[in-house]
């Protein structure tokens, strides 16, 4: 493939499902720069090993049930020696949970244009399901170079401090040997065989070149020679830099127990003032307007609002065709108005819906012995977790035994995710819910 426009010059069995390996250490890796270019998590937030991470197989760092370290170094550790519990931390670190990584793996490996993969974690150890192809993999290597270049130099280190070990590149050997060569990733498994996705630049030509199911990491990489070889002959020596388009970027706001995935809303619609007749004149023209919004038509919690009360209000919908009424004297005002309501819902799954959505959940990071160290630990926390608790109001309440550190104004699932990610950190926190 060119990386420059994204065009493929030779293809086998391109688009054959087969198990990744380690190559999926690319996404969970993509995804890591995301949420640090996103405020999800720090380069420099620490992580604490959960028990689940520290028991995958090697390659590992050998990391340690409870034992934390910074998030840049699990980057290292993944990228440049392919740890699997470094993977892992990762995932956990960013989405709370394994399987929660794994859903949002593959959400963006659809936003990617992805269509043949599906992730299940995020090291690449053979699992029921986890499968990926030769292309897919290829365009995941382009958005990893022209998505986020400042980290792509991370791939073409030939060894790295990952603070308690100093982990070398699985890749070495091609990065010595073949000129232009600066990544990507390697990747094995007795299923998968030996995979790898190789990228080389040579006076501003760039080609990427992907391989699955090599018998041997010497045969495989003899392969992949000749595949970027064989895109260098092809190539024009000038092409105009077509990069690939940034997905669409979401976060983890996920039910935990469900595994639903809930978007705040931004605006809610808004209704435009009725239109004042002037004395002696005729309107000409009467138009329902809605300004411009990002907000979906059926505003949820509007609706929710409506389906739990006793009142009905009349609804407004952005993508009605405004009514135009010819020139003439409007119509006399009826003596009675009906509003026919188009919204049928569970009243169970509507009190469901409207706890999850309704900002009215709490978190509590601690309790401690004075104001000034509860206030301290919550500004802190708010730094830290700003995409979580974006929005939240800090609360110190003092109690007989102390003063407890609280975020107020979440929803449900944002107070859930805020404190797995916290708990991860090895921070306090537990939710508190509306009753």
């Amino acid at each position: 493939m060119d990386a420059r426009t994204g065009k493929v010059y030779h293809s086998r069995n391109a688009d054959t499902r087969l198990h990744p390996a380690s190559l999926t250490k690319m996404m969970t890796l993509y995804i890591a720069f995301q949420a640090v270019e996103r405020n999800e998590i720090s380069l420099d937030s620490y992580v604490k090993i959960s028990a689940n991470a520290a028991a995958e197989p090697a390659s590992k760092l050998w990391l340690r049930k409870g034992q934390k370290i910074k998030l840049r170094y699990l980057i290292r550790a993944a990228a440049i020696k392919s740890a699997n519990d470094a993977a892992t931390a990762i995932g956990e670190a960013i989405s709370g949970s394994e399987a929660a990584f794994g859903k949002r793996m593959t959400r963006t490996a659809r936003a990617l244009g992805m269509d043949s993969t599906t992730f299940k974690n995020a090291h690449g150890l053979t699992q029921s399901g986890h499968l990926s192809t030769a292309r897919d993999m290829s365009i995941l290597g382009r958005h990893m170079i022209y998505d986020y270049p400042q980290y792509y130099n991370l791939f073409s280190r030939r060894s790295a401090s990952a603070r308690v070990a100093t982990v070398r590149n699985t890749n070495r050997r091609l990065l010595n040997s073949y000129k232009g060569a600066d990544g990507i990733k390697t990747g094995y498994t007795r299923a998968a065989g030996s995979n790898l996705v190789a990228s080389a630049e040579r006076g501003g030509e760039r080609i990427i070149a992907t391989m699955f199911g090599g018998s041997s990491s010497a045969a495989r990489n003899a392969r992949v020679v000749k595949l970027l070889d064989m895109g260098f002959a092809r190539a024009p020596s000038t092409a105009k830099l077509q990069k690939p388009a940034l997905p669409h970027y979401e976060a983890d706001y996920l039910n935990s127990s469900t595994g639903r995935r809930v978007t705040a809303i931004k605006r809610s619609l808004r209704p435009v003032t009725r239109p004042v007749q002037k004395p002696g004149g005729q309107i000409e023209l009467i138009m329902a307007q809605v300004s411009e919004t990002k907000t979906q038509p059926n505003d949820i919690l509007r609706a929710l609002k409506a389906a739990t009360s006793n009142q009905i209000e009349p609804q407004v919908s952005a993508n009605e065709t405004p009514a135009i009424v010819k020139k003439g004297s409007p119509r006399a005002r009826p003596s009675k108005l009906s509003f026919v309501s188009t919204l049928i819902i569970n009243d169970q799954k509507a009190k469901e819906i409207g706890k999850s959505l309704y900002r009215a959940w709490s978190i509590n990071v601690g309790k401690f012995n004075t104001r000034y160290q509860a206030e301290r630990v919550l500004v802190r926390t708010a730094l830290a977790e700003e995409r979580t608790l974006n929005g939240a109001d800090r609360t110190v309440k003092a109690r007989a035994t102390g003063y407890d550190a609280i975020f107020r104004g979440l929803t449900r699932d944002s107070a859930d995710l805020a404190c797995r990610r916290l708990n991860a950190q090895e921070i306090p926190c537990y939710t508190i819910s509306p009753s």
